[in-house]
């Protein structure tokens, strides 16, 4: 039946699905063969002379998973073939999702090379290093992972969620003919749905592709404007309140240097909002180059061991504690906390964008890797109803070092961005010791992602096709962007 010719080797299945001579996407099926793409497997049809021509008899339609041999036309039933079915689609059970966090089995490809299902790398196709990393983060909140992996009916859902779904589940697969994925069909449809607000001829901002993707992927599994209408929402979305005034009508300052103080005599406006992450601003970018002493002689920064700002990471967050009044759109605002979600997006604002520019800000962040707690910034009657620990463990860390993103993925709506001239900012390095040791690599992939491991408890880095496993104090020597928490499961008395 001619299954002794099929090449496992050849066979790659993370790519468009298109005839490689019509380019249409109908009735298409792969050669077993040599793995190129044909379609239909009538007399007249692309296959059928594939298979004469070049003599590969053995197809599989990719849409049906039906094994056919050209050009007798006889449908082959085999199982020996059920590994290449589950290469092209693969599916899970309730029970091996429930597993995922708790077992560690080692899984290996084609060539032999060892990987583990879920920390695998993902082909740089351009410039999609800032889609790579949020996909990777993704994969690892085991609520958005498992309702990717256990999405039934998927041929009938939004072009997107089916890629996202098919590229989560073959991160997952432990039976990979290669130990990466490619997210072609993913980057691509991303860039049609987006209207190429986010493409590949430049990198992106990696938070506002997050939101857009979170936002995007809570309308097509269902979701609406109520809370818990949708698995994103019942695991990240949270509540505060914001208080504004208008400037004029708060306190008076005796001195500039002073905090902003609401005056409650005047009129005040409260308003309940969701929220999805949790914006945090870093004290600005030091003008000048700190002076310090470096084995006993002055250092005037120019060797470029200058002294970098640092701030706690419990300092960022009492911008939510109710008490704290911020500056914004010509009002003084205050946000407190009402509702903590399972899991806390935080996003560390290190750009400060003006036009096409962005300035990083190189500000440590200091924070701890288990029980941080965000009982502070809970307001009373929120910490008295909540129901859930308020203690929070680190799973995904998203950091960016070298080169700041060329632009912004901001465009306007009337004029799509392609038409706007890329204008390349001043690059910034770090002089952390991480973005030392990536100096070379980071032009080519700004931004790096680590996962925590569930079953190991051991913590990775992913940079595109690169997975390392790393110390846990590694993390604190990069830039960290987005970071995402977990709430702990028992309650603390």
């Amino acid at each position: 039946m001619y299954l002794d010719t099929v090449d496992r080797a050849c066979l790659d299945f993370d790519f468009e699905q298109l005839c490689s001579v019509s380019l249409s996407n109908t009735n298409v099926y792969a050669c077993l063969v040599c793995g190129k793409y044909y379609q239909g497997r009538g007399k007249q049809s692309h296959a059928y002379f594939h298979s004469i021509n070049d003599d590969h008899h053995v197809f599989i339609n990719l849409r049906t998973l039906r094994v056919y041999v050209l050009p007798d036309n006889y449908e082959v039933a085999d199982k020996s073939l059920n590994d290449i079915k589950d290469a092209i689609r693969p599916s899970y059970s309730r029970l091996m999702v429930d597993k995922l966090d708790t077992h560690c089995d080692p899984a290996y490809d084609l060539g032999g090379k060892m990987y583990l299902p879920g920390l695998v790398g993902l082909n740089r196709i351009k410039h999609n290093s800032y889609m790579n990393v949020v996909v990777q983060a993704l994969a690892h909140i085991p609520p958005i992972r498992n309702s990717l992996l256990l999405l039934s009916h998927l041929d009938e859902q939004p072009v997107l969620l089916q890629r996202m779904a098919g590229l989560v589940r073959k991160m997952w697969h432990p039976r990979l003919f290669r130990a990466h994925v490619s997210p072609h069909e993913f980057v691509q449809e991303v860039s049609n749905r987006s209207k190429r607000r986010f493409r590949l001829d430049f990198e992106g901002d990696a938070f506002e592709f997050l939101v857009w993707l979170l936002n995007t992927l809570h309308i097509d599994l269902g979701g609406t404007r109520k809370r818990y209408s949708s698995p994103i929402y019942r695991t990240f979305q949270g509540e505060l309140l914001a208080t504004c005034q208008k400037l004029e009508d708060t306190k008076e300052r005796a001195r500039e240097d002073e905090p902003l103080q609401l005056d409650v005599s005047k009129k005040l406006t409260t308003k309940k909002s969701p929220f999805l992450a949790l914006s945090l601003e870093l004290p600005p970018k030091p003008l000048f180059a700190t002076t310090s002493t470096v084995d006993g002689d002055n250092n005037d920064g120019d060797d470029g061991r200058a002294d970098i700002p640092q701030v706690a990471l419990v300092t960022l967050l009492q911008r939510y504690d109710g008490s704290t009044v911020i500056e914004s759109n010509g009002q003084a605002t205050k946000y407190q906390l009402l509702h903590l979600p399972r899991y806390i997006i935080c996003h560390i604002k290190r750009f400060t964008k003006s036009g096409l520019l962005a300035e990083k800000n190189p500000t440590v962040v200091n924070f701890s890797l288990r029980n941080v707690s965000f009982s502070d910034i809970l307001s009373q009657n929120g910490s008295d109803s909540h129901t859930g620990n308020t203690t929070y463990d680190l799973i995904a860390n998203i950091c960016h070092v070298g080169q700041q993103p060329l632009v912004s993925a901001n465009v306007d709506r009337g004029q799509s961005s392609a038409n706007k001239p890329q204008v390349p900012t001043q690059p910034y390095t770090s002089a952390t010791t991480a973005d030392a040791s990536a100096k070379n690599s980071a032009t080519e992939c700004p931004y790096i992602v680590y996962i925590r491991h569930f079953p190991s408890e051991k913590w990775y880095m992913l940079r595109d096709l690169q997975v390392e496993p790393i110390m846990p104090q590694m993390l604190f020597l990069s830039d960290s962007y987005i970071q995402i928490w977990q709430q702990n499961e028992s309650r603390t008395t």
